[in-house]
């Protein structure tokens, strides 16, 4: 499949204002600040702010233990020298008496990436890189290259499905592109999963900064991996910066989508507050996400169990477990994240674990920033920038982590690097748990990263709280439930009190509960019957025209959320301002284009971590393929999104 070429597009020079914050401050705070800076970003941001060249010239290295640690300073005495010349620099703005900073010369904002990261970057990513690192806020939007006219752009109205981190971004593109639309959303506010996902110990497995939206790079995060409520904050404040609630339909869910080629529209059936509606739209982006709908397993005698039972997306706000006896269901991310938790609350806590995860720990998971980051986030011009995109580019610097090596002979793994990160988990479990039967309990058949990998604070997390008297693990299974508890599969009877389930969520079945329609009758179900959900270029299928996905199949990976969303969204904005222009009806992928991209994509997927047979979860479905996970690095990706290539789609 061909990608468009990808030309590295100019900046304007954009400016830091400096803060009344930064004039008032004094040496000593200034001083305590640049402490807590990283000397990695210290190194490039001070080489394109200022072209210090002894900056640039600072040696770095890696652990060649640890294929997780990312580049740093070889010394430590560049450690200090960085952090002087930052605490210099900052004096200089303050003293200055400017109003701005200007970022420098843009075209040195390609080596200073370099000098951040630490590792080379093909010329061909620059453009994504250069991207995230959000000194453009409109790069993701649509420019158009003809204005339209009004009439042309009321013409096309748009239906947006979801006010989560994705929706909320289509509707500030299409808003700023003037394009009408409404944005539908069943639950009462905006935040999607971050709306819905209350439990205790819920956060944020992906830095905080790497989590926001281009537009909200300096959002004031708190937390290096905020929870649940912080990122809630942020949606709620995206939503409200950029005016969208006005646009927003809350309790309002979508029955059924179904095309008319008739009149090339999509008639969308709604139930709300004010019962069954339906609307018409030219084109439909769907931002329903792949994590919304939970998963509770059929279990024997489930409706037979005589306490409270619910699922952690589904946590009541009346909730109060404390004193007694509780089950967690499930261990995946979310329970891992839920157990530490409830374990301080309750009486005791049996903990049902069919399948161990691999747990990664990290140092100040759970810690609040200091004052003296957050205000040096706030008042070092375009810190936050660098250090989002050094946060980001990390998950493609490490991407060959998942890469199995055909010719690697081990029992247990599928590279060199996958071995070494194994020891290094077995060795944390080993610190942490003490007892060599709960190690052994605890231990996945599974190589590292053929699953969502579990961040975990490295003081304080379920490895504590199973080694706590009032927390029993079960892995025998679950045989069924009874009035009083649940009864495993060796026999052992557990009397609890209610049960939490943390069974995840029914990640394979995009769309689902909405009954979509397409050209000639056809349904999504049919149309991924043989092989699960696919898509031509992460957001289109053949027959569903002016339809787009904006976290559809094959998109957990290769970038971050936000970035996805983005670039999906761009994408289907380059689609209809090619309709509205050009005097079209409608678009949608060749059948053999969708095919080829799906082929691409399986290949790839077949040479990653993920397609390791003893690997059990959402990644991989029982169609022996994985229709969630992407194989390609984020460049790709952005090649692949950038540009419609109208040779693969139809226009009518």
């Amino acid at each position: 499949m061909s990608m468009v070429d990808i030309e590295v597009s100019a900046i304007e020079s954009p400016a830091f204002v400096v803060t009344d914050e930064l004039r008032d401050a004094t040496d000593r705070t200034i001083d305590d600040a640049v402490v807590h800076a990283d000397p990695m970003i210290l190194r490039g941001l001070l080489y394109q702010l200022t072209a210090d060249q002894e900056a640039a010239d600072v040696a770095v290295h890696r652990d060649g233990e640890n294929p997780l640690a990312a580049p740093a300073p070889a010394r430590d005495s560049d450690i200090s020298m960085l952090r002087g010349k930052a605490g210099d620099y900052l004096k200089a703005v303050r003293d200055g008496g400017g109003a701005t900073v200007q970022i420098g010369a843009t075209d040195t904002i390609p080596t200073s990436m370099r000098l951040t990261s630490g590792v080379d970057i093909p010329e061909d990513g620059i453009p994504l890189w250069q991207e995230e690192l959000a000194l453009d806020p409109s790069a993701r939007g649509l420019t158009w290259t003809i204005q339209p006219t009004a009439e042309q752009l009321a013409a096309f109205p748009m239906v947006v499905i979801g006010a989560g981190m994705a929706g909320l971004n289509a509707a500030l593109q299409l808003k700023r592109a003037g394009l009408p639309f409404t944005v539908l959303e069943k639950n009462a506010g905006p935040g999607g999963t971050w709306y819905e996902n209350r439990y205790p110990g819920c956060r944020l497995d992906t830095p905080s900064r790497a989590y926001t939206h281009t537009v909200g790079v300096d959002f004031p995060y708190p937390y290096a991996y905020a929870p649940a409520a912080e990122t809630k904050k942020y949606t709620d404040w995206f939503a409200s910066h950029f005016g969208l609630e006005q646009h927003i339909s809350f309790e309002t869910e979508v029955v059924s989508l179904t095309w008319d080629e008739s009149s090339s529209t999509w008639t969308v059936i709604t139930e709300g507050p004010h019962g069954r509606r339906e609307l018409r739209a030219r084109g439909v982006m769907s931002a329903v996400g792949f994590l919304n709908r939970p998963n509770i397993p059929s279990i024997k005698g489930q409706d037979d169990f005589a306490g409270p039972a619910w699922h952690t997306a589904r946590w009541p706000e009346s909730a109060d477990l404390t004193g007694k006896r509780v089950a967690v269901i499930g261990t995946g991310c979310t329970g891992y994240q839920l157990i530490p938790e409830l374990a301080q609350q309750v009486e005791h806590l049996v903990v049902f674990q069919r399948t161990p995860q691999w747990l990664f720990e990290v140092d100040g998971y759970l810690t609040p920033l200091r004052p003296e980051a957050t205000w040096l986030q706030r008042n070092f011009p375009f810190y936050t920038n660098y250090l989002r995109f050094r946060e980001l580019h990390v998950f493609e610097d490490m991407a060959g982590l998942t890469v199995i090596d055909p010719a690697f002979d081990d029992p247990h793994t599928r590279s060199e690097s996958n071995r070494r990160i194994r020891e290094l988990c077995i060795s944390f479990l080993e610190r942490k748990l003490g007892d060599p039967e709960l190690v052994r309990k605890m231990t996945p058949a599974h190589p590292p990263r053929s699953a969502r990998a579990v961040l975990v604070d490295t003081q304080h997390s379920v490895l504590d709280a199973l080694v706590r008297d009032d927390v029993t693990l079960v892995s025998e299974g679950i045989a069924r439930l009874t009035p009083g508890g649940i009864e495993a599969h060796d026999g052992g009877e557990y009397e609890v009190d209610a049960i939490v389930y943390a069974t995840g969520f029914r990640a394979t079945e995009y769309l689902f509960p909405m009954k979509v329609t397409g050209r000639d009758g056809e349904t999504v179900e049919e149309l991924w019957r043989d092989g699960g959900a696919r898509s031509h270029r992460f957001s289109m299928i053949p027959g569903f025209p002016n339809f787009w996905m904006l976290y559809g199949p094959n998109t957990n990976g290769g970038l971050q959320p936000a970035a996805f969303d983005e670039l999906v969204t761009h994408y289907a904005l380059k689609c209809i301002e090619k309709l509205v222009l050009g005097g079209h009806a409608s678009v949608e992928p060749r059948v053999d284009a969708y095919l080829r991209f799906s082929r691409e994509v399986d290949e790839a997927n077949a040479a990653r971590m993920w397609s390791d047979p003893r690997a059990h979860n959402y990644y991989w479905t029982e169609h022996g393929r994985s229709s969630v996970m992407c194989p390609f690095l984020g460049r790709e990706v952005y090649r692949y999104l950038r540009e419609p290539d109208y040779s693969e789609l139809t226009l009518r």
